[in-house]
């Protein structure tokens, strides 16, 4: 008997269970995706009514599979008799898992979680990246990782990065992206430009979409080494041969309580222990136990999160405006990011306000997110919401914008307040380090 099943999503690993798990699979019929559209999407208000097309979702879907609003979760198993819900997104709390469960179960459904089935195998060695929080510093890790594998082999390394297909998804099936003018090509929105850019910028190839079976087809016929760079705090989508996992310690604990975070621990080979040098000490080993009671086989790794600014005589006493990473801000719950760390580093006299010059959507988001203070997220899901976060900018009285991003914020958003870019890398401390790591994989790795 077919069993029917709703898909509860945010557009991205939703998609990717879909792919992996239930196309062609005449035992389940997807009657419906859900999604949360304030997570990863913006408000409902700005999203056209969407469909999985027919086109991704195979023969068994003439007419692709409808895109609901998570809202209307009960209604939707109700009205479409479903049997089973599955939950596919990250960076949630274990109690708000629960809290989904239990919605699908009081509509009269089943409740499910896909796990490690959806990884696909792959015909050349795969390194992954992946977190146990949204913030922890995937990017510098996964940056210098990249470079590291280049600049010490002949293998050519190709980057794959967790989806974000947030608009037209038969033309984002398979997304390439070598240069900036690719971004601008694929129109993608800032969470993307930050995800994709500063790979770019050290000429590392991306790519990313909706289908990581067809993208994996396509990274095999240019790459030796494929390089996951997970999302939020995502599983890795293909079976990895070395999978390394970053906790942060300014949010000690937290390895344990979000979900799939702590499947991320579980299974790592390397936990890598971020932004030492601006953590307590009694964080760390908060972490460092909890690694060692949950995968006591892991190896740790201890890191600092070196922050620069391109100009520090222009931060020096001055009123600066902090923009920071969005997703850091919002679903990854932290207060502060490197602009703000930045300012005072680098001796601002104040970090101002932008609350109350926030407009439209950017306000919106503070009211949401109430433990937000004196920085400013940096949203921009569509046009109008790029506009709003240009306009909130401009509205700040300050002497210069601290650009906490991982993007040349200038490039998006013109403003006659100076605009001073921080950046970030990862140094490790101690003997055990990345080129240590690799270096014991180096059979499987063909180094």
């Amino acid at each position: 008997m077919t069993r029917r099943v709703v898909i509860m999503g945010a557009a991205g690993r939703d998609f990717h269970d879909f792919n992996s798990v239930f196309r062609g699979d005449d035992e389940h019929e997807v009657v419906a995706f859900t999604q949360t559209f304030s997570q990863n999407i913006g408000e409902l208000d700005e999203v056209p009514e969407r469909t999985y097309p027919a086109s991704l979702a195979g023969e068994n879907y003439p007419d692709g599979i409808p895109i609901l609003p998570e809202s209307e979760l009960e209604t939707i198993v109700r009205e479409r008799d479903v049997d089973e819900v599955v939950l596919s997104y990250s960076d949630l709390s274990h109690e708000y898992v629960m809290n989904q469960a239990s919605r699908a179960i009081s509509a009269g459904a089943d409740f499910r979680l896909v796990g490690t089935r959806m990884m696909y195998e792959a015909d050349i060695p795969v390194v992954a990246v992946d977190a146990v929080r949204t913030g922890c510093g995937k990017s510098q890790a996964a940056r210098k990782l990249t470079s590291f594998l280049r600049e010490r082999s002949d293998k050519e390394v190709v980057v794959v990065r967790e989806p974000m297909p947030y608009g037209d998804l038969e033309k984002q099936r398979i997304q390439r992206f070598e240069t900036l003018e690719d971004l601008e090509r694929h129109d993608v929105t800032i969470e993307e430009r930050e995800e994709y850019e500063h790979h770019i910028e050290q000429g590392h190839v991306v790519y990313a979409g909706v289908d990581y079976e067809e993208i994996l087809t396509e990274v095999e016929k240019e790459a030796d080494i494929l390089l996951w760079d997970g999302g939020n705090n995502e599983l890795p989508f293909y079976v990895p041969d070395v999978h390394f996992v970053l906790a942060d310690p300014h949010r000690p604990g937290h390895e344990l309580r979000y979900h799939p975070g702590e499947a991320n621990l579980r299974i790592a080979d390397y936990v890598v222990i971020n932004k030492e040098n601006t953590a307590d000490e009694v964080d760390i080993q908060t972490i460092v136990d909890n690694v060692e009671a949950t995968n006591p086989d892991a190896g740790i790794i201890h890191a600092d999160s070196v922050i620069t600014v391109e100009d520090e005589a222009a931060v020096r006493n001055a009123r600066v405006l902090a923009v920071e990473d969005g997703p850091t801000l919002t679903h990854g719950g932290t207060s502060v990011g490197a602009a703000s760390i930045a300012a005072e580093q680098f001796g601002a006299s104040e970090i101002v306000d932008p609350r109350p010059h926030a407009v439209g959507s950017i306000a919106e988001v503070f009211g949401e997110y109430e433990h937000l203070g004196n920085v400013l997220p940096a949203m921009g899901y569509s046009k109008r919401q790029l506009a709003e976060l240009e306009q909130s900018i401009a509205n700040v009285d300050c002497d210069v914008v601290l650009a906490g991003t991982p993007i040349d914020l200038s490039k998006i958003v013109d403003v006659d307040t100076p605009i001073v870019r921080v950046r970030y890398e990862i140094e490790e401390r101690g003997d055990l380090d990345f080129e240590a790591a690799l270096e014991a994989h180096a059979d499987v790795l063909g180094l």
